[in-house]
């Protein structure tokens, strides 16, 4: 038929196909065997966020789908926290339900900017459990809108394009995550799908995949350091969070070696230590403990905390297994700290 979505459909098929050689000779690589494999994976994780975010999202009849998860590995992933996605039309009215579960830390954060696959480039404005009125049941309701309304209310200015919920849980295995519902209070009545508008969907997952493929993979700069951590930030890029701390280091290490990380935690809702590889995610948490937090961790008796990176287990409470991994990304995150964290200190040594 010729239709311009049958185009940009072709032009996403080419893209796809363009990045296998990003994984096999691209900046950053070689990969180890195990990074080659995960790396075909990321295409297909970031290609799902696009279609999640672009293609099937609907303003105005909106739902909340999973970014991050167990099986949705994207963008610096976590084994404690589910990361849910809605879009937003800044002209509409929204309520937002929740049920709080047995969530340490929680949030709600609109971000603004362009609407064609690009990043967001700025927050609107970010609710979380300590702001939010959390009822005794652990519910709680938000209004999202552009005109003021009465109760817990958050002002939709006229470049928002997306809500982004974070619940991280200290035993998601077991732990209940937190239910978000939003819906629309003035819906359109009715639904035909359009060439023209199907294609600009493509097309905005098109760019979405083009410049997520510009990020990764990380380079591994000065291993078996962690940088000095950055605080909560006045401003932020992408779909970071507006009310947290990090850190980032790397490791490099041979199959007799372990990172051991020493450091001390100011007090704050929830951290954690996650290892990534090369494209910001997770290793399989299923099988192995590749990340930990503060209510996992084994403390000293002075409050400070010892976590062990390596191959095999060292016999230490808190050892974080590399999965089988020579190298990769320590990356550790802090929500609501009373002060920035100091930098955790590394050294090498032998599990022997």
């Amino acid at each position: 038929m010729g239709t311009e979505t049958g185009r940009v459909f072709a032009e996403v098929i080419d893209e796809l196909c363009a990045l296998e050689e990003r994984i096999t000779g691209g900046p950053n690589t070689p990969l180890d065997e195990q990074g080659v494999l995960e790396g075909y994976k990321w295409i297909f994780s970031i290609l799902a966020i696009g279609l999640d975010a672009y293609v099937w999202a609907d303003a105005g009849r909106p739902r909340f789908v999973d970014i991050v998860g167990p099986y949705r590995k994207w963008g610096g992933d976590n084994a404690d926290a589910f990361y849910q996605y809605a879009p937003i039309d800044p002209a509409r009215t929204y309520v937002v339900r929740g049920r709080k579960g047995d969530a340490v830390y929680f949030s709600l954060t609109v971000y603004g900017g362009p609407n064609d696959g690009r990043y967001s480039n700025r927050i609107v404005g970010t609710v979380n459990d300590r702001t939010l009125r959390v009822a005794s049941d652990g519910s709680f309701e938000l209004v999202l809108s552009p005109e003021p309304r009465e109760g817990a209310w958050l002002k939709l200015e006229p470049d928002a394009v997306c809500a982004i919920t974070r619940d991280y849980v200290i035993d998601p295995t077991r732990g209940r995550r937190v239910e978000w519902h939003i819906e629309s209070l003035d819906p359109p009545s009715t639904w035909r799908e359009d060439d023209a508008d199907l294609a600009r969907r493509f097309q905005a997952a098109l760019t979405w995949i083009r410049e997520q493929a510009q990020l990764v993979p990380l380079a591994l700069n000065d291993p078996n350091a962690v940088a000095q951590p950055y605080p909560v930030p006045t401003a932020t890029y992408g779909w970071a969070a507006a009310d947290a701390a990090y850190a980032m280091g790397s490791f490099d290490l041979g199959p007799e070696e372990a990172l051991v990380i020493k450091g001390r935690s100011p007090e704050c809702a929830f951290w954690n230590l996650c290892l990534w590889n090369q494209f910001l995610h997770t290793y399989n948490y299923d099988y192995e403990r590749v990340t930990i937090n503060g209510g996992q961790v084994v403390y000293e008796d002075d409050g400070s905390w010892t976590i062990v990176v390596a191959a095999r287990d060292p016999g230490h409470a808190n050892w974080v297994s590399t999965a089988g991994h020579p190298r990769g990304l320590l990356w550790f995150r802090w929500f609501h700290p009373s002060a920035t964290p100091d930098r955790p200190t590394t050294q090498v040594v032998t599990l022997s």
